[in-house]
């Protein structure tokens, strides 16, 4: 005489969440190597054009609320205000070699080390700063449950279109529909997809 209510369990869990983690280490170990000759080329012109680290190190917060450093390469002249303030397609600190790297989504070659560490996964909610995650967490509803797997390289709101100064209602959305529906099909077809629209950006 209860009605009662079926609530699916994640599909992340136990045996899913190792095999992509395998698959994380894989393939971010074989892009390292494949990459490394473009790897060196893009450090030493960061290094050369503008003064400071060839890294940009930043703390993002990761699953359960966990921060991370997460690297990139450094796109902009040295600051002290990245933490707290949304960074916009003309800011005016941003490198020449660094809007390049932008554009092609290169300056976020880097991250491959952060998936071979594990505090990152190679497709996963992008990770955001601690000050906008607070405010957003606030304001928009279920923003937190994003924080529930961990962060990814790219992810399904990136495909869709949804960088940069986008919508951050509907990148929750994205970021939660991609953890409630999980499968490891989905995960190599966003890597294709990014794959695709990186190499649409380096032509144009």
């Amino acid at each position: 005489g209860y009605p009662l209510l079926h609530l699916p369990r994640t599909t992340l869990r136990g045996t899913s969440r190792g095999a992509k983690r395998v698959f994380d280490v894989c393939v971010a170990g074989i892009m390292l190597i494949l990459v490394a000759p473009l790897y060196a080329v893009l450090a030493l012109t960061v290094k050369l054009t503008s003064p400071g680290p060839v890294y940009f190190r930043q703390a993002r917060v990761g699953k359960h609320g966990k921060v991370v450093d997460v690297l990139k390469f450094r796109s902009m002249l040295v600051n002290t205000d990245s933490d707290t303030q949304w960074s916009v397609d003309d800011d005016v600190r941003v490198t020449a070699i660094g809007a390049v790297l932008r554009k092609t989504s290169l300056d976020e070659l880097p991250q491959l080390w952060n998936v071979i560490r594990g505090n990152m996964s190679l497709v996963g909610p992008r990770p955001e700063r601690p000050y906008f995650v607070e405010q957003f967490q606030e304001e928009i509803p279920h923003y937190q449950d994003r924080h529930r797997v961990p962060v990814g390289l790219t992810g399904l709101a990136q495909v869709n279109g949804l960088r940069g100064n986008t919508s951050i209602d509907e990148r929750a959305w994205f970021d939660n529909h991609y953890i409630d529906n999980w499968s490891m099909g989905g995960d190599l077809v966003i890597l294709a997809r990014t794959a695709g629209a990186v190499m649409r950006q380096v032509r144009n």
